[in-house]
């Protein structure tokens, strides 16, 4: 049985790193720090292969049957 990436898999949902600029924009629109976003670890199979250092805030895309498109936003820890 082959290995998949976890990334490509159907049950993964999108995960797109911010810009500096639309991370700024983010902090300052909701008027918190990245200490105050969810936290997203480093070692998280989801972020496998990627190049995310900590500090990076990830946008996560979720398609759902009932909410439609829903958007979550984490920082990447250690």
């Amino acid at each position: 049985m082959a290995k998949k990436d976890p990334i490509t898999h159907t049950l993964i949902p999108k995960h797109k790193k911010l810009s500096e600029k639309d991370k700024k924009a983010l902090l300052e629109k909701y008027k918190i720090t990245e200490k105050e976003l969810p936290s997203i670890h480093k070692s998280d199979p989801a972020l496998r292969g990627t190049d995310m250092e900590v500090g990076t805030v990830i946008k996560i895309e979720r398609d759902s049957l009932t909410a439609g498109n829903t958007v979550y936003y984490r920082c990447v820890v250690e």
